[in-house]
């Protein structure tokens, strides 16, 4: 993986855009730790930052075509590389070496935009055509690998990074309304569109975007389409099984060394299961990692959203797979303390020490000597995994499913902190139940299927891959996502939910699909998410620095918070009775969340206009 950066400006000779790419590289360096690159051109400036996965010499950026006219600077990595290759060797192509940049480059000489939907993998790429004056970004079907942009006077500016995107001086760090309703209505969700600040756009998943001196147009090259589901039950089964075992082999190739991110749940076993065989079939053991909380055995909670702790079967997959696993544990007070870090790594405030306790794992996985990772995100949202699924009262609740109550947030806010907020919020889970592709021969409970389908798609699967990509990429560790190849997420989009929870179970297909694979506690264990802490040192630590926050008459998060409504959450932290975001965020990530607002406030110098 790497970072990318870079500006158009047809008007002012962007060969003097010097120090602006000099910023950009400056934000992109952890991404892409091991190698760099410049481009310019009287009317282009591109940078590359490079994480070394495959092809060290070959795989250099930015690339040139032969004829020195299309240069790409490229973030990501191609699952289907050797059929590209081979086609395109059949249509004249030569090659000299062996990387996925090289096969997308001359992927697009021979089919242009065409050869967008061709790609398997997860990316985010922009290409310059000197002659034509032309930009053209792109970014992967489910949004793996984030692309930002803004206009500027005379052309545009992008980047991997909101940092980035900031670096042009013609963008500025400021927030208007609606900015600040998605920091404290949605957030640590946001639009899909949206880069937060007044100025910035995110590249939508499976959209490309080209740029010429008359005109910026935005194109789609995949969405989502509903279709009849044809296959029976042991047909289904056996083809959710072809298809994560084909897309987990796809991206165990690494010219680096690789291991699996492993809590003992269904995905990352499956994940973990099949790595270990290919492992084993080259002589080779595979290495497992998971991450816990000091005292976690003496605190753990138990609720409906997380009803077990790992320990016990992360042991038994080991025992199982017996791999060389590694286990890291965190302290709370270095998890309070990196809640500051991790909301520089994300450029925004995250989904607080959910955030900070990867960033804390990744860091330590990546000094352990690992590159690439396997993790098992997306499973959840694919196939019904979560309890808003299956939980009737949250299913048809028309708000989204996990953020239900606005009046919690508006509650903890001043009065005049935001107006129209919940039109705001409405108003955006209304669209995205309406872009749900449906069929006419759809029932009520199939066609809520669809939205809540699209609703996780877009937004809580999005926080998680937008959580994930900064806080491994801040440490130079790339994660790959088999869960999210998008043929994939096409078979569940259409998949009957009878079959897709099987047996009444959340995951039912697939655990159906694994059954005679795995053992049958982990098969049949209940869906439990990524782990929290439940240390009461960790509520402490960040109601104290709430307190000290709000004692400070220059943050501009105390001004926005009501005090006295905070205050009555910090005496009483049980009151909160469903979580205020996802599974996991509950009254300790709230002051944590208030904490990550007011550094990245500080961080940035935000104005809000």
């Amino acid at each position: 993986m790497c970072g990318i950066g870079g500006f158009v400006d047809y008007e002012r000779d962007a060969r003097r855009g010097g120090p602006i790419l000099h910023g950009m590289k400056r934000t992109l360096t952890p991404r892409g730790p091991d190698a760099e690159g410049t481009y310019f051109d009287e009317d282009a400036a591109l940078v590359h930052r490079r994480l070394i996965v495959i092809d060290p010499e070959g795989g250099k950026q930015p690339m040139h075509s032969p004829d020195r006219n299309t240069i790409i600077i490229y973030n990501g990595e191609l699952y289907n590389t050797p059929e590209l290759r081979t086609e395109l060797m059949s249509r004249g192509h030569e090659f000299v070496g062996h990387s996925d940049t090289e096969v997308l480059l001359h992927a697009y000489l021979e089919w242009k935009t065409d050869a967008f939907s061709r790609l398997n993998g997860i990316f985010a790429f922009a290409i310059w055509e000197k002659r034509e004056r032309r930009l053209t970004l792109c970014r992967d079907r489910l949004g793996v690998k984030p692309l930002f942009f803004a206009p500027i006077r005379n052309g545009l500016t992008f980047g991997s990074t909101i940092d980035t995107v900031l670096c042009h001086p013609e963008i500025e760090p400021a927030l208007d309304e609606d900015g600040l309703r998605t920091l404290l209505l949605l957030g640590p969700a946001r639009p899909p569109e949206s880069g937060v600040f007044r100025q910035i756009k995110s590249l939508l998943p499976g959209h490309f975007a080209v740029l010429t001196p008359e005109n910026f147009t935005d194109h789609v090259y995949w969405q989502l389409e509903a279709h009849e589901h044809e296959d029976d039950l042991p047909t289904t089964i056996e083809r959710t099984h072809t298809l994560i075992c084909d897309a987990a082999r796809r991206q165990l190739v690494s010219d680096v060394p690789l291991a699996c991110f492993l809590s003992g749940g269904l995905d990352s076993s499956i994940l973990s299961m099949l790595a270990a065989k290919d492992y084993a079939a080259r002589g080779e053991t595979l290495h497992t990692w998971s991450v816990d909380y000091r005292d976690n055995d003496k605190y753990f909670t138990k609720s409906i959203f997380q009803p077990n702790s790992d320990d016990s079967y992360i042991d038994q997959m080991v025992d199982f797979l017996g791999t060389h696993h590694h286990r890291v544990v965190l302290e709370p007070e270095a998890l309070c303390a990196a809640l500051l870090p991790a909301t520089d790594a994300r450029a925004l405030p995250g989904m607080a020490d959910v955030d900070s306790s990867l960033l804390l794992f990744c860091a330590t996985v990546k000094r352990g000597g690992t590159t690439v990772c396997l993790s098992g995100e997306c499973a959840d949202e694919l196939f019904g995994g979560y309890p808003w699924y299956h939980r009737e009262e949250i299913l048809f609740e028309d708000t989204f499913p996990w953020s239900r109550s606005v009046g919690l947030r508006l509650g903890l806010l001043t009065p005049d902190a935001v107006r129209n907020g919940e039109e705001f919020v409405r108003q955006h889970y209304r669209d995205t139940c309406d872009r749900a592709p449906k069929l006419s021969s759809d029932d009520k409970k199939a066609a809520r299927m669809r939205e809540m389908f699209v609703l996780n798609l877009d937004w809580f699967m999005a926080t998680l891959l937008d959580r994930k990509d900064r806080m491994s990429m801040y440490s130079g560790l790339e994660v790959r996502v088999p869960f999210c190849d998008h043929r994939i997420v096409e078979y569940a989009y259409n998949m009957p939910w009878d079959f897709k929870s099987l047996e009444g179970r959340e995951k039912g297909i697939v655990r159906r699909a694994f059954a005679n694979e795995l053992p049958k506690e982990i098969v049949y264990r209940k869906k439990s998410p990524y782990p929290k802490t439940f240390h009461p040192v960790y509520t402490r630590l960040c109601a104290d620095y709430v307190r000290r926050i709000f004692e400070d008459n220059t943050s501009v998060v105390a001004s926005l918070f009501d005090r006295n409504a905070v205050q009555k959450l910090m005496q009483r932290p049980e009151s909160l009775a469903e979580p205020w975001f996802g599974q996991l965020m509950r009254t300790p990530q709230i002051f944590a969340y208030i904490i990550q607002l007011d550094r990245w406030f500080r961080h940035y110098h935000v104005k809000i206009v």
